[in-house]
């Protein structure tokens, strides 16, 4: 059998430890090297030279299609996003495969497959310009602004515990046991934060970096832990449980 050397490259460290599990029981993968954002990917691309990378779309310092521009060798390529599956739909016939978190063990069962008619086949060009107009990538954003009066705040996000809805309002609840109004809906918090942020429920999105412990709770719900003095807790909704299950492997 065939065996692929392969790099996992997502700023997230729990979706690669989840893909390296869900890699484990195929043979094919021989993970060389793991790198955390698109500039130590190309690093280790170039260095190593992988045959295959597992790709993560959005990260800080390069996302994933502006470190592909970038390459001299070219691997053959898996997508790993959170990313719409219907706007995949753009550059999956150009033999790119995509994985869409969380990640489905269902699902990469027939990726192998694919990989072992394509992988000694020549890579395709990858049509990087015209991925990049279906994708709107998120910034590298570092913190959030809070008016307070006439004065403007900078909340730092790793200084973000969670965010909850209350009524009409919205608040950041930080490490330091305070909460801050803000402008901005929980709708586009989710799309304007990284990855590392997840909405659990309707009105609440945590930091995954900040949990302490996660409890089963009533009807298949999820309660989350915070790391913060008060030990918040926050309870998933029941339609997102499956989602978080598999997010968080359990």
């Amino acid at each position: 059998m065939n065996t692929w050397t392969t790099m996992i490259i997502d700023d997230e460290q729990l979706a690669r430890q989840r893909l390296k599990r869900l890699l484990k029981p195929f043979d094919e993968f021989d993970i060389v090297a793991e790198a955390i954002n698109g500039a130590d990917g190309l690093e280790k691309i170039e260095a190593l030279k992988p045959q295959l990378i597992f790709l993560d779309i959005e990260m800080p310092v390069l996302n994933g299609f502006e470190m592909l521009s970038k390459l001299q060798h070219q691997p053959k390529v898996i997508f790993t996003t959170a990313y719409d599956q219907y706007a995949i739909k753009a550059f999956e016939e150009d033999s790119v495969d995509y994985l869409l978190k969380p990640i489905e063990a269902e699902r990469l069962e027939k990726t192998v497959k694919k990989l072992h008619h394509t992988m000694q086949q020549p890579q395709a060009n990858l049509p990087i310009d015209m991925l990049m107009k279906h994708f709107t990538i998120k910034k590298d954003i570092k913190t959030l602004t809070v008016k307070i009066g006439d004065k403007i705040l900078l909340i730092k996000l790793d200084d973000i515990i969670y965010i909850e809805a209350e009524d009409k309002y919205v608040f950041l609840h930080t490490a330091d046991g305070k909460k801050h109004l803000t402008d901005l809906t929980i709708s586009s918090l989710e799309e304007k934060l990284p990855e590392r942020f997840l909405r659990i429920h309707r009105s609440s999105i945590i930091n995954t970096e900040q949990i302490k412990e996660i409890r089963r709770g009533f009807n298949g719900a999820l309660v989350f832990v915070m790391n913060n003095a008060e030990g918040s807790k926050l309870t998933s909704s029941r339609s997102n449980s499956e989602m978080l299950r598999e997010r968080f492997d359990i």
